[in-house]
């Protein structure tokens, strides 16, 4: 997730870290030497209609909303086209992959004229496509060397710690902004999802950082809904189905609000209000959240026992992206969305020929969207992706060989990488083959090299230990799933009976 919480629209490309920033006033020669000095990552423009649109999108994407801040990072650029800072905030607001290379060329075009932080930035932002871990952590390392003063680029290179998966490195960049400005909300959000969602979690530390940003941003219905979702993870769930309400009370256009509540509906077990929550959210939302929320209402059926049922709507739902008043540049996204959902969904429980469909079809739309991007690493990331959705259809199918061949596909499209992550999806779907043949131990050691935070694999890697004997552990797993309370495909496939099996160790 990085260090700011989002709903990332790209599905394919790598999710930014937080590298927003602004400053009072243009970079000059001596701002650039006395670069330590400054609070901010200076931005170039010549124009103070642009700067001030700018600032208000700063405090959008501040906040995490992300299409308020595209919009008006985007206005800022039309009042100056050679702001690169503008660019660069609308990539990491983007609403699809289209959005993010177009500005991400845009940036790069203008970006002879603008600070040292900023093309540091645009440098960093051009990794992501690249998949250039070591590269983004040494240009985000040299970010903090020129702006040593800036909170913003702390937080960016805990972002991309974060994404390494080193989480103490990155909690200790974080407490370094925020000894920098504690009154700094970015920083106390980071740290709170940081403790909300990687291990080790710490969801009273997570709390505090998430009360402190109501206390700094009272009128912020987001505020109120970071609050919630650690209500959420402490099994809180009325008092986080409140925050919510609250939230929306605070923003009755808040889609976000209202679709969370629509989470905490489901998991609470009332359905009707969770669909009613979810149908405001729709009819709220804009662009591409409207398929969003869509596949949300459909997993309430999932949650009730009823895959089938989920399915079929989520299939409903592809039916009438085309006709929801998306734009153009965001359909591909809200398709490998829903193709994803109903794939996971289906395939999870039994429906071979819809998940084969459905999967078939989002390998379409990822090539498609890869084509865009034009980038050889890039793309060899995402055969990589389509790879894995292969593997996983053959495992389930039985057809241990080809799953097997598929794990191998993905290993060598990824060897070229340089995130020392590159094996974990390798590793899942070997475990998963390993799972379904019951070969539980071997299923372990594969799920314990995957992504540790992913709850559907920590599932998995629970009903391996069971198998191969481990049943203390596993128990402590079902437990963790049962109330992890973040809503997805998968984890609408997984909730109930993990809830069982955690009940049943009790008694």
């Amino acid at each position: 997730m990085g260090t700011m919480k989002r709903l990332t629209y790209l599905w394919a490309l790598p999710a930014l870290a937080l590298l927003a920033g602004c400053a009072q006033q243009e970079e000059s020669a001596e701002m650039v030497s006395a670069a330590a000095a400054v609070r901010e990552i200076p931005m170039t423009t010549t124009s103070d209609e642009a700067r001030a649109v700018f600032m208000q999108g700063q405090h959008a994407l501040d906040m995490g909303r992300f299409q308020d801040a595209n919009a008006l990072f985007k206005q800022a650029a039309e009042k100056d086209p050679q702001f690169t800072y503008a660019y660069i905030n609308v990539m990491n607001a983007a609403s699809s992959a289209d959005d993010f290379m177009s500005n991400l060329e845009l940036a790069e075009a203008n970006m002879a004229a603008a600070s040292e932080g900023e093309q540091l930035l645009v440098k960093i932002a051009r990794t992501t496509v690249d998949i250039d871990v070591a590269k983004q952590l040494e240009l985000s390392r040299q970010l903090v060397e020129a702006y040593p003063a800036s909170p913003r680029a702390l937080l960016n290179l805990a972002g991309v710690q974060t994404g390494l998966d080193e989480i103490a490195d990155a909690r200790a960049t974080m407490n370094r902004a925020l000894e920098l400005d504690p009154n700094f909300v970015p920083t106390q959000i980071s740290l709170g999802f940081s403790y909300l969602f990687n291990e080790p979690k710490d969801f009273a530390v997570a709390e505090r950082h998430m009360q402190r940003v109501v206390e700094l941003e009272p009128e912020e219905a987001n505020a109120q809904v970071n609050l919630g979702d650690v209500f959420r993870a402490m099994n809180m769930l009325e008092q986080a189905r409140d925050s919510y309400a609250r939230g929306a009370e605070l923003d009755p256009s808040s889609d976000l609000a209202l679709s969370k509540k629509g989470h905490a509906d489901s998991f609470l077990g009332n359905y009707d209000e969770a669909r009613t929550d979810f149908d405001q959210a729709v009819g709220a939302a804009r662009d591409q959240l409207k398929a969003v929320w869509a596949n949300f209402r459909a997993f309430v059926s999932a949650y009730e026992g009823n895959p089938e049922a989920a399915v079929s709507e989520l299939a409903g739902v592809y039916a009438s992206i085309e006709q929801m008043g998306i734009p153009e540049h965001q359909l591909n996204g809200a398709k490998i969305g829903n193709l994803s959902n109903q794939a996971t969904i289906a395939l999870h429980h039994g429906m071979l020929d819809a998940a084969a469909q459905a999967i078939e079809k989002r390998g379409m739309y990822v090539r498609a969207q890869a084509e865009r991007v034009g980038d050889e690493d890039f793309t060899r990331a995402q055969e990589a992706n389509i790879a894995i959705w292969e593997g996983r259809l053959a495992a389930r199918k039985g057809d241990y060989e080809t799953a097997r061949t598929k794990a191998a596909e993905v290993a060598t499209l990824v060897e070229v990488q340089t995130n020392p992550r590159r094996m974990e999806g390798y590793h899942a779907l070997m475990g998963l083959t390993s799972l379904l043949q019951r070969n539980h131990q071997e299923a372990v050691e594969h799920y314990r090299q995957a992504n540790k935070n992913n709850i559907y694999h920590k599932y998995h890697l629970a009903l391996a230990l069971e198998g191969a004997g481990n049943a203390e552990e596993a128990m402590s797993l079902f437990k963790e799933v049962a109330e992890f309370n973040f809503n997805s495909a998968a984890y609408a496939c997984i909730r109930n009976d993990a809830i069982e099996r955690a009940q049943s160790a009790r008694v």
